[in-house]
């Protein structure tokens, strides 16, 4: 069966069904599989593999070797998916895919193996996946919580109270790249282990103060290696807590073993946590010392279980990435009533475009989003605004969207006006090309008529399409009564002209 299934498919609210999400870590693949149930999250399945992607970064790239394992995972999660029958699937990609130079290249095959987009979403966006997951485990109360995550290539932090995360960071230190970087070839000892903490304590560092400042008043670790961690102090003295006297213990037992393969005498410690297990307490105690944390408690909740909320909540039509373009359009002082006119406009010529040209769901949401915010640039000048505004959209940090997304947001409103920069579809895949062009093309032509509709009136029209030629029909004897619209689109024909498209004008 086919599972390329939309993240919103524009229906009403969706209170039941099945939902995925495929989290591609650093250090394992996960996969959940979740039936919601009367607005409530239950667990179907749950299925990880230990690929340890980071492992296979090699001065920036990813070896053979790891995209390999990566993709026998990809096809035994497939496997499960076709079973599972899920309604809404996402597939994420973490750190080592955010560093890795040659990440298209796995991001490419694991599409094709899932049949889905895979997005790799930012060190922001990840912490506040992880906090949203862990904050659904706990109990619903006011109190401010710090949430750590160490994953194998990067550590989230981040504060909140309730749902809401208020400050978050991601830190470069995880459990596989310090295990590579300080415990090579699985041997331990004070002095690699001194070494590991003394640079995970300078990361720290630089997010120490601000984090200090906002303040929390209890510290949650999420699954993974704080909960590897947990296990092993309740194994050895009765309680889960991860405490700095608790890590000085598991310090000196893990720096007496020597090699990881001693680590076996923790009989808690699962196998596949065994070679990452010193890196993981070194890191935990810098994040201690550093952030002067006594005590933490462990949460299950993580990374997939902020992917299945998150899912939730755009199925309920409360996407946090509407509130991020609102947030964003309030930040740069856009005009609400010209966005809003454009948003019209683009509306109307998706509804017309949509099926010839094959628009998807998310498209749509994307064209809207980008009719929403195509004016942002002028936050920092009039000149260029187009090209401010792309920067502005592609570096900012936009809470719901993957670095894809906002690559394909700001392209968008980069295209909305002036020449079609053809050359600035180079570096999509091939297939991604044409479609985007679509959408620039209608966010263009929406634009145009924004600026006529006040002096000549709002235009009737309609737009007839195929892949590189349309057609615009205006009622008989509108243009010859509104001369600048005519000369807007004689303009426009130009430009698309030399993007090898063609409008004709009626």
């Amino acid at each position: 069966m086919s599972i390329r299934l939309p993240i919103h498919d524009g229906s009403d609210a969706v209170s039941e069904g099945v939902v995925a999400t495929v989290d591609l870590g650093s250090n394992s693949f996960h996969l959940l599989v979740a039936r919601i149930q009367h607005g409530e999250m239950r667990p179907v399945h749950a299925h990880r593999e230990k690929v340890q992607l980071a492992a296979g970064l090699k001065k920036g790239r990813l070896g053979e070797a790891a995209m390999a394992r990566g993709f026998d995972c990809l096809k035994q999660f497939r496997q499960i998916l076709d079973g599972a029958g899920p309604t809404h699937l996402r597939v994420v990609g973490t750190n080592t895919l955010r560093a890795a130079k040659n990440a298209a290249d796995f991001v490419n095959e694991a599409e094709a193996i899932l049949g889905q987009p895979l997005e790799i979403i930012s060190g922001i966006e990840e912490a506040r996946l992880i906090y949203l997951g862990v904050a659904h485990t706990l109990a619903d109360d006011e109190q401010s919580r710090l949430v750590i995550d160490i994953g194998g290539g990067s550590t989230e932090l981040i504060i909140g109270r309730r749902f809401q995360s208020d400050l978050l960071d991601s830190l470069y230190m995880g459990c596989v790249s310090y295990r590579e970087q300080f415990f090579p070839e699985g041997n331990i000892s004070r002095k690699c282990f001194e070494k590991a903490y003394r640079s995970a304590y300078l990361e720290v560092l630089k997010v120490r103060d601000t984090f200090i400042r906002k303040g929390w008043e209890e510290a949650v670790g999420s699954a993974g290696t704080l909960n590897a961690i947990s296990a092993v102090l309740r194994d050895e003295s009765g309680s889960g807590l991860i405490t700095t006297d608790g890590l000085s213990l598991l310090r000196d037992h893990v720096c007496e073993a020597g090699h990881i393969d001693v680590l076996k005498k923790f009989a808690v410690l699962k196998p596949h946590r065994r070679s990452t297990f010193p890196a993981g307490i070194a890191i935990t105690m810098a994040l201690f010392d550093g952030l002067g944390i006594d005590i933490m408690r462990v949460s299950p909740g993580g990374l997939r279980e902020g992917l299945v909320y998150d899912l939730m909540g755009r199925m309920a039509h409360e996407d946090v990435r509407e509130r991020t373009i609102l947030a964003m359009k309030e930040r740069a002082g856009v005009d609400q009533a010209n966005a809003e006119r454009v948003a019209v406009f683009t509306r109307v010529l998706l509804e017309q475009a949509r099926e010839p040209w094959r628009i998807s769901d998310a498209d749509g949401e994307l064209l809207l989003w980008a009719a929403q915010i195509h004016e942002v640039g002028l936050s920092i000048a009039h000149s260029q605004f187009h090209k401010h505004g792309q920067y502005l959209i592609e570096n900012a940090d936009l809470p719901g969207f993957s670095r894809n997304q906002q690559r394909q947001l700001g392209l968008l409103v980069r295209c909305h006006r002036r020449k079609f920069p053809v050359n600035l579809f180079d570096g999509f895949p091939g297939d991604q090309v044409l479609r985007l062009q679509h959408l620039c093309i209608l966010l263009r032509l929406a634009v145009l008529f924004k600026y006529v509709v006040s002096i000549e009136g709002e235009p009737r029209f309609q737009l007839d399409v195929q892949d590189r030629r349309l057609t615009l029909k205006f009622d008989r004897g509108w243009l010859d009564k509104h001369p600048l619209t005519m000369a807007e689109l004689e303009q426009e024909q130009r430009y698309l002209k030399a993007a090898d498209f063609k409008l004709d004008i009626i």
